[in-house]
């Protein structure tokens, strides 16, 4: 390969194959080394000048300085250097031109054929690097063919694919289309990157919102977490530090638009789109809408919550399949057990335990402290039937009126238990 061959060559690689050109001078100096030291032996420590202007090149041989010399490869003696330079003295570098006139044919094919797998190297190295950070990103591309195992996007540059695993149900993948897509993860091999690609991870809904709504964008409105079951239904929890931005209502849009818009580019998919809140009662209950929730009770050393929903709401909570509150708890991060509102009660979970009910009553039923109608208002200590009019209590009467308190207590108590029992039986 002439010097000319050289130019034309790396002029080329750097126009067509946007290699840098920094990269060719090293593959092409690194091959030129290797192609010398293969077919001549007259040093072993060279370098060489490239002058890509004009497209000539230049091996020189670096030897130490030293009185006598034992490998002529390695070593020059002083008085040969001195001839050169006089300030030449032993341990000093001597560098001399032992560029051949002609390399050979064998030589300048060694010299090709290390260039080229030099520039294929960094071909491979530039792709990567191009590749690697559009990870966890969205890439579009076109649907090249299709087999039992892949679906083969081409990027551009390079082709992606897209596993059986990593495809959404509901979809069908047509050769010629066009697609969005997730990058996944890219990795490196003999043969360039390898590029895998998502159409049903939960990041790849995050990123259509972030194109659809432009406060996520900006980072004013935040996709705090993404629960998804591809090709059905998902979940993503949004929220807003500026409390005159509505997340939710941001990511819905102007008559539905925008999140319209991510709908159908998953074929259809439902999504909920939740306020996400610190408080795990409030965030789980937004998390299991459209169901009602009465309840949440928390476990933190569990990370677990039970829920009390009225019965009538209990299909709808659980979902199809256990569908909603699963993609609830993986939205969450927290265990969901849901309970109808029969069940709770029936386990006195529901509306309060059955030990602060007793205490309640423990409190109640105590003997009452000499009282006077300045510190306790007959009316204050009778919980439900008010005094009529007729049986008012004058400031001469204070003993009637405990005897009358006590018996109007009773009688509440009575009729109490007695509508307890009667909402019992219904």
């Amino acid at each position: 390969m002439s010097s000319n061959e050289l130019l034309l060559a790396t002029e080329y690689l750097e126009k067509e194959k946007k290699i840098p050109r920094e990269v060719l001078i090293d593959a092409i100096e690194a091959a030129l080394i290797t192609a010398y030291k293969k077919n001549y032996d007259s040093a072993r420590n060279v370098r060489v000048e490239l002058n890509m202007d004009e497209g000539t090149f230049k091996v020189i041989a670096r030897k130490n300085v030293v009185e006598e010399v034992n490998d002529h490869r390695d070593e020059v003696e002083l008085s040969t250097a001195l001839v050169k330079n006089p300030a030449y003295e032993v341990g000093d570098i001597y560098e001399e031109d032992v560029t051949p006139q002609d390399f050979g044919r064998v030589g300048a094919q060694a010299a090709k054929q290390a260039v080229m797998q030099r520039l294929r190297d960094a071909e491979r190295e530039i792709l990567y690097d191009e590749f690697i950070d559009k990870e966890d990103d969205i890439m579009t591309g076109l649907i090249d063919r299709v087999d039992h195992r892949y679906v083969y996007v081409n990027l551009g540059r390079t082709e992606a694919v897209l596993s059986e695993a990593e495809r959404s149900p509901n979809e069908k993948y047509i050769p010629n289309e066009r697609i969005k897509v997730y990058v996944n993860k890219v990795e490196q091999t003999t043969k360039g990157p390898q590029i895998y690609v998502s159409r049903s991870h939960p990041g790849l809904l995050k990123r259509l919102f972030e194109q659809e709504v432009p406060e996520i964008f900006d980072g004013t409105v935040i996709v705090k977490s993404v629960a998804r079951e591809a090709g059905d239904r998902s979940k993503i929890s949004v929220y807003s530090d500026n409390p005159d931005i509505d997340a939710v209502g941001s990511c819905v849009g102007s008559k539905g638009a925008r999140v319209e818009a991510v709908v159908d580019e998953l074929g259809g998919e439902k999504i909920d789109i939740v306020q996400w809140d610190e408080d795990p009662k409030v965030f789980v209950k937004n998390a299991l809408s459209p169901s009602q929730v009465l309840e949440v009770i928390v476990d933190e050393e569990e990370q677990a919550t039970i829920v009390v929903v009225p019965d009538y709401q209990l299909s709808l909570a659980i979902g199809k399949r256990g569908q909603n509150a699963r993609l609830a708890a993986k939205l969450t991060g927290w265990k969901i057990d849901i309970k109808s509102e029969s069940d709770a009660r029936e386990e006195g979970i529901y509306p309060v335990p059955e030990e602060d009910v007793e205490e309640s009553d423990d409190v109640l039923l105590e003997d009452p402290e000499p009282l006077t109608e300045e510190d306790a208002p007959i009316e204050e200590m009778i919980e439900e039937g008010p005094v009529e009019e007729d049986e008012a209590i004058d400031e001469d009467s204070t003993g009637e009126a405990l005897m009358a308190e006590e018996d109007e207590v009773e009688h509440d108590s009575t009729q109490t238990d007695d509508e307890e029992s009667s909402s019992t039986e219904q």
